[in-house]
């Protein structure tokens, strides 16, 4: 997109408007609280502008410092996860910034990610709707948190809500966020608990709100850790999602967010919606000129009725990455997800050997030809060797002959015994360039990624909902545990999150089996149960034991 596109001349363009900034604006609900809000309008006479709000934990109040290079400038309203009032006001729109309940300066019980914290937002798009310089057309548009109580308050359907856009947000609180598999996902969590606890009482909002952000969030995921009411509350429904929907992923979010983004463009009941999927860290692609001009086009067309031709468009726009730019890739477009036209094909792990603590170590290989006898192969659940540093087994493609491309979802079928009671299956996808390295992406903080994309899958989880699986996305019920009796030989399906990755000739594919977190999980760490201790976990592949990698071959054009 080098040159101006057409579109770009049809969009909402910056006028020298007098910025209005109304800090701590009282928002009543409908149970009698409130909450306290900053409004961003342009004063441009007598003309109604609408509105784009967000709602969230991470304190209206606090100045984002962006990195260097972000596309837009810093300034003193610039806050984290959220629109920059200096580009969006002059160009016609206002902005609203809440508080949630027990954060910031908003008063209450603090709940994060809860169906109260959505009943609220439903409140505070009625309330600026009716403002007498509102339009009485409301959007929302965010990043992260900011993009999660989107899908839960569009559920609500807020009669003034005309658009959302969900810039990488979890959607189902269970699978998404908490339990991968049914695995804990504990390492982001505790972190991202800990630091807004501090946050707010070791910072500025303790000299206003010093009992704020006090919940029981870690000790509540724990003690449900099967899925529920509890969560079910906490996540989108999709069949009441019907607003104009455009949801924005990051192939790089494979561990809380991505997942939600596919999710609800595959199962929303909205008549009008879009799928696009970037790389990158969280912030850079949000704030880029080529986001923000998706995101205007979006909502000059819901919020304004201005034809921006971003309807005329396909629906679906992936980022195809070829691996190793940190800058970003190309886009293109495609009319469905997953795409029509993918090559579903399976890749047998065949097994070559027992596991060796050798750097270099691979213990089998990814074939397309069915085995014909059953192999197995053991390995600890609490160690580890070089090249797959979670333990557990390594399988890699022959060297490819030619570029190879694979987009979309992704699925471990998996064969498994242990001598203990449960066993964990971490899957992690890998771009093996010539060298024998990983091929570095750019991670969703920025932080070299290596590590194409993971699944997990707790055994006694196994248990499919099969109204909701799909040959190509396993569905899991989450609702009981199937424990194993020893040596117990169980069949596996392990949802790994979709992806796009060229993988280029002269490289490898590579797949790590093992029994906890390893290459390429950063801050998306989980917890190891005590069944893992001492326990051996055996794979079983070929024969009437297929145990094979599901992956989507895009085919050249």
């Amino acid at each position: 997109m080098s040159a101006t596109p057409d579109y770009a001349k049809k969009v909402s363009q910056p006028k020298d408007c007098k910025l209005i900034v109304e800090k701590d604006v009282k928002i009543p609900l409908r149970d009698g609280g409130v909450l306290y809000g900053d409004i961003f309008r342009p004063d441009c006479g007598n003309e109604k502008v609408p509105v784009i709000m967000n709602i969230g934990p991470y304190q209206k109040d606090k100045v984002w410092i962006p990195p260097h290079d972000l596309e837009e400038a810093p300034n003193e309203y610039m806050n984290w996860e959220t629109l920059n009032p200096l580009w969006w006001c002059p160009r016609g729109y206002g902005l609203l910034r809440v508080d949630t309940r027990g954060s910031g300066k908003s008063p209450g019980k603090s709940e994060p990610s809860t169906m109260q914290e959505a009943v609220d937002a439903y409140d505070c798009i009625e309330w600026v709707a009716k403002q007498p310089w509102s339009s009485g057309k409301v959007g929302t548009c965010g990043i992260s948190y900011h993009a999660a109580f989107q899908w839960k308050v569009a559920g609500l359907n807020p009669p003034s809500l005309k658009a959302i856009m969900p810039w990488e947000g979890r959607a189902d609180q269970y699978r998404d966020q908490a339990y991968h598999g049914g695995i804990f996902a504990m390492g982001f969590l505790a972190a991202w608990h800990n630091a807004q606890t501090a946050h707010h009482l070791l910072g500025r909002p303790r000299q206003y709100n010093p009992d704020a952000f006090q919940n029981d969030l870690l000790w509540n995921y724990m003690r449900n850790d099967l899925d529920s009411e509890y969560w079910r509350a906490k996540s989108a429904k999709w069949d009441k999602i019907t607003v104009p929907m455009y949801s924005v992923g990051n192939w790089g979010g494979y561990a809380m967010h991505l997942r939600g983004n596919t999710e609800g463009y595959m199962n929303a009941a909205s008549k009008h919606k879009k799928l696009r999927i970037h790389s990158g860290s969280h912030f850079h692609p949000f704030h880029s000129e080529e986001g923000r001009m998706d995101q205007l086009r979006w909502f000059d067309h819901w919020l304004k009725d201005n034809d921006t031709g971003i309807l005329n468009e396909p629906p679906v726009k992936l980022q195809i990455r070829t691996g190793g730019n940190l800058k970003g890739y190309p886009y293109r477009f495609e009319n469905e997800w997953p795409l029509a036209r993918t090559q579903w094909t399976k890749f047998y792990l065949k097994i070559d050997r027992e596991p060796l603590p050798d750097p270099d170590g691979v213990e089998g290989e990814l074939v397309k030809t069915p085995l014909a006898k059953t192999a197995s192969a053991s390995y600890p659940a609490t160690s580890g060797h070089g090249h797959n540093p979670a333990g557990g087994m390594t399988f890699e493609t022959p060297v490819l002959a030619e570029d190879t491309e694979i987009t979309g979802p992704i699925v471990l079928n998996i064969w498994v015994s242990s001598s203990s009671e449960d066993c964990d299956i971490y899957a992690t996808i890998r771009n093996i360039g010539p060298d024998g390295k990983d091929v570095i992406e750019a991670g969703q903080r920025g932080e070299p990624q290596p590590g194409v994309t993971k699944g997990w899958l707790r055994a006694s989880h196994r248990k499919l909902d099969p109204e909701k699986s799909l040959p190509y996305r396993p569905y899991h019920a989450h609702d009981e545990r199937q424990w194993l009796t020893p040596n117990e030989i169980v069949e596996c399906r392990v949802e790994i999150w979709p992806t796009s990755m060229v993988f280029k000739k002269g490289h490898k594919i590579r797949l790590d089996v093992g029994p906890r977190d390893g290459v390429g999980t950063a801050h998306f760490s989980h917890y190891s149960a005590d069944y893992n201790i001492g326990a051996t976990n055996t794979v079983y592949s070929g024969g009437d034991r297929e145990t094979y990698l599901l992956l989507p071959v895009i085919p050249a054009k």
